[in-house]
């Protein structure tokens, strides 16, 4: 119970609010976008360049919590293709979608301020290190399985070029960066930088929940109910159960950082798995619902996995 009060309710007590909020025109749509820009452009990178900067390193990197993580990743990656496929005879562009549906999770808006709120400090270093590797790399390969089932040479060949640019051009990304070398150098902060971007940061773990929840009030659930059911079982809770088992029996990782890595894996569906299916016109109805389902669904599951893991 304390569990629940002291870190569930106030992320999912947001998120819930914001998603109300704005169904019931309380908050307007055209405010969400602005929230959101602000969010990714001006709150959280300052906040990650403020904490990477004065964060202790890890030496070596702990490749052993990335594998955990994107190991596990990988293998429900698989899962839902293959349920997609035999189970509900989808073709390989809506099974690629359905694989993703297992695997990309709502990283930034949700993941940072429940970690951060759980873990404190101590959850900055571990949740930067997967965000880092996260969006890129999952975006990369759902890009290549849709475009080779579709016999897409050319689309194939500007795939590195594509993601080359989204990453000098991510906000997220820039911040993360900056903030590293800084560290990495032993550069020394002016007083002012330290201020503005603490001042920014503090305002980015609020904004980032509630411009997810305001974002939600715009997807509603549009069939594909099974399959929705299917993607949210394998993102709540094959994903989070697999990463347990890779990181506490095969590596037997720091128990910080395997439960980040547990519960960073819980997170529900992300929008991107949406904006993806709708692109690519493979699964769209399936991933919206998903979205939807896994949200309210990871209210229960998160708080039961925080309370499995006997984090306080």
């Amino acid at each position: 119970m304390e569990i629940l009060i002291d870190i569930i309710l106030p992320v999912f007590g947001t998120v819930f609010i914001a998603y109300f909020a704005t169904r019931f025109g309380l908050f307007p749509e055209t405010a969400v976008d602005g929230l959101s820009k602000f969010v990714f452009t001006f709150a959280i990178p300052p906040m990650l360049f403020h904490t990477m900067s004065r964060q202790t390193l890890p030496d070596p990197i702990e490749w052993e919590f990335l594998i955990s993580f994107f190991g596990a990743g990988y293998i429900v990656w698989i899962l839902g293709m293959l349920v997609s496929v035999w189970v509900f005879r989808r073709n390989f562009a809506h099974a690629s979608l359905a694989g993703m549906t297992g695997a990309f999770g709502n990283t930034v808006l949700l993941g940072i301020p429940l970690i951060l709120t759980t873990f404190g400090d101590a959850g900055t270093l571990p949740v930067f290190l997967i965000i880092a590797f996260h969006s890129w790399q999952w975006f990369a390969i759902v890009t290549v399985l849709v475009e080779a089932g579709r016999g897409e040479k050319g689309a194939l060949a500007s795939i590195p070029w594509s993601i080359a640019k989204s990453l000098v051009t991510n906000p997220i990304l820039i911040g993360l960066m900056l903030g590293l070398a800084w560290n990495m150098f032993d550069l020394p902060l002016p007083q002012p930088v330290v201020d503005i971007t603490g001042f920014l940061g503090r305002a980015a773990l609020p904004c980032a929940v509630f411009a997810m929840g305001a974002s939600l009030a715009r997807y509603r659930i549009s069939g594909a109910i099974w399959e929705a059911l299917a993607g949210s079982a394998l993102k709540l809770i094959a994903f989070p159960a697999i990463t347990y088992a890779i990181a506490t029996y095969i590596f037997a990782i720091d128990p910080l950082w395997r439960d980040i890595a547990v519960i960073m894996a819980a997170l529900p569906v992300g929008v991107n798995v949406y904006l993806f299916a709708d692109r690519y016109e493979a699964g769209a109805p399936a991933a919206a619902t998903s979205m939807l389902i896994s949200t309210f669904l990871s209210f229960g599951t998160i708080g039961f996995l925080l309370h499995f893991l006997s984090v306080r």
